[in-house]
């Protein structure tokens, strides 16, 4: 069927995207012989479905490190038989990186490390990004459209000289084929409205991949990081952390697995989506301070900035030899003015004005909490009404979070009961209940580290004939 508009573009979306997709790749401190580092692709690795069943790997939550050989993505869709949809598969590919010594008699032999001229080079493991587009109608995609993705093995070989131009060594870069499949369907969903449920699913199609191989071994035939985007040209996609009520019962019915869908691109739109292994919030955003890619977080740029800085040279030389990235990473951090500090220093997104009852000598409610020389305001005794009832440490909530302007992960704990541990005051004059979750195997544990979970007041309902625990 042919579309009557032009195809849709997904660049917008990327920046957020590639976070995703490197997001891990490696860490802090960048080097080859940190802990964190030696254990890798931690998000969306799609396996050989062989090996996932010789390791029992069932699971089928939303998001999270589990390891599966699929994943799905569901979601809803309002448009024409005639609108045209794009989705992107994007993943990594491993690429081993095995540096080698020329020997006496004229052979190669792999080694650790080689040093060659003032430059070392590690052997370690890089991946190269991949990507692969279906574009179709909503009409054909109502028939289901799919596509067979495969991707050749490859090695690439780096001579490495010494100062008369005589061979040393050599770096070989390593690929080993993968295949997988994406399969698009769009039916329609029971609503007052025209309505489609998008179903994205991806697998990992491997057949060469013993079932007893170790796991460094079935990582050369995965997909890393694997995640999904989809572009609609005339039509629009539904929230399923916000959608409208008509569309309720039809969000709750979307399945998702290992992935989860939000809206993408500026916050005014919804004609993208990005599935990622990450739970995220819709129109996730790049921090506009952030001066490039760090692999561990964009919301920490500074601290991974002046950590980064505050390295040794020779742990600079093992980061840059590590990785091409890394050394990339080092030299932004070490050229970056201090002007650009001073940006990724205390960046404030938004303001509330601070809510007072009356002046300054009237008003009961602090505006903080000092310990010391204030009686009220104490966590443990303070109190707040949410409707007739009056909630303190000890009462019994249901809790009800909101769906937009807060945590993702809150939305699995509708309808949860929890017990409030804490009555919290803000600096603004807010207040915020910690609570620790009924059912929750590790509350103990949580109520003992003191890592409660918060909401405000409108987000919890208080449960009829409970009291307040002395």
């Amino acid at each position: 069927m042919r579309t009557d508009r032009p195809s849709p573009r997904l660049d917008g979306a990327e920046a957020v995207a590639d976070a995703i997709l490197y997001e891990g790749y490696l860490l802090y401190p960048y080097r080859r012989s940190s802990g964190k580092n030696r254990v890798r692709w931690q998000f969306g690795v799609l396996v050989p479905p062989a090996w996932a069943a010789a390791h029992g790997l069932v699971d089928s939550g939303v998001a999270g490190s589990a390891e599966s050989p699929w994943q799905q993505t569901t979601c809803l869709l309002e448009a024409s038989d005639t609108a045209c949809v794009r989705i992107r598969l994007r993943f990594l590919h491993l690429q081993r990186k095995v540096a080698e010594r020329r020997a006496a008699d004229g052979g190669y032999r792999p080694v650790d490390r080689i040093e060659v001229g003032g430059r070392t080079e590690l052997s370690f493991d890089e991946a190269v990004p991949r990507e692969f587009d279906i574009e179709a109608s909503v009409g054909d995609l109502r028939h289901g459209r799919h596509l067979d993705v495969r991707v050749p093995g490859g090695e690439d070989v780096e001579a490495l000289v010494d100062g008369r131009g005589e061979p040393v060594g050599r770096v070989v870069r390593r690929r080993w084929p993968l295949s997988a499949s994406v399969t698009a369907t769009a039916v329609p969903c029971e609503a007052p409205f025209r309505l489609l449920r998008l179903e994205i699913r991806v697998e990992n199609t491997d057949r060469t991949t013993a079932p007893d191989s170790p796991r460094d071994e079935a990582l050369r035939c995965c997909l890393l990081a694997a995640h999904t985007l989809a572009a609609v040209s005339r039509g629009r996609f539904l929230s399923l952390l916000d959608p409208p009520e008509w569309a309720a019962h039809a969000a709750r019915g979307c399945r998702n697995v290992h992935t989860f869908p939000v809206l993408a691109g500026e916050p005014d739109t919804a004609d993208v989506l990005l599935s990622s292994p990450i739970i995220l919030y819709d129109h996730p955003r790049i921090a506009p301070e952030s001066p490039g890619d760090l692999h561990d977080a964009t919301e920490i740029d500074e601290i991974l900035s002046l950590r980064t800085l505050t390295l040794s040279d020779a742990e600079k030389r093992e980061a840059r030899a590590t990785d091409p990235r890394a050394a990339a990473i080092l030299d932004r951090v070490d050229a970056m003015p201090p002007e650009m500090l001073e940006r990724l220093h205390g960046a404030i997104r938004a303001l509330e004005p601070v809510r007072r009852g009356g002046d300054a000598a009237t008003d009961p409610e602090p505006s903080w909490w000092a310990p010391d020389t204030d009686a009220g305001g104490a966590p443990d005794t303070e109190t707040v009404v949410v409707g007739s009832t009056v909630l303190a440490r000890g009462s019994r909530v249901r809790l009800r979070p909101r769906r937009r302007g807060t945590d993702a992960h809150d939305m699995f704990l509708e309808g949860r009961t929890a017990r409030v541990e804490q009555v919290l005051l803000d600096v603004d004059g807010t207040r915020f209940l910690a609570v620790t979750v009924d059912d929750d195997p590790g509350a103990e544990l949580h109520q003992w580290y003191g890592r409660l979970r918060h909401f405000r007041p409108e987000e919890v309902e208080p449960l009829s004939g409970e009291v307040a625990a002395p």
